[in-house]
């Protein structure tokens, strides 16, 4: 499986953004997906993840109430709407595949740059 990361840019706080992962290969239906971030030099955060059928895993604190994650499986594709943006939602957005019996997260998308001006 290969994952493509996309939609990100330059916002203003306030706004909202919708990123996409969209995926190649078989089975991405069966996969669940995570989304996490990095900001320079901090860890990477979980942001949330949703399972193969629709279903959601609480998403970070941070984020609570202000992110949804939701997918299509006939475009191969999930997608992180994200609103009310603050200043320190700026980071690189990455998100995640692994089957539902691995712990790990196998396959990564290559990321991409959401930044929020005050």
């Amino acid at each position: 499986v290969q994952l493509q990361a996309s939609g990100g840019g330059l916002v203003q706080a306030g706004a909202s953004l919708r990123l996409s992962c969209a995926a190649s290969g078989r089975a991405f239906s069966t996969y669940l997906v995570g989304w996490f971030r990095q900001a320079p030099g901090k860890e990477r955060e979980f942001v949330g993840s949703i399972s193969r059928d629709g279903a959601t895993t609480p998403s970070a604190d941070s984020v609570k109430g202000r992110f949804t994650i939701s997918r299509d499986n006939a475009k191969n594709t999930v997608y992180l709407q994200m609103s009310s943006l603050k200043a320190e939602d700026t980071a690189v957005y990455y998100c995640a595949a692994r089957g539902v019996a691995m712990t790990q997260y196998t396959f990564w998308g290559q990321g991409t740059q959401v930044t929020v001006s005050s």
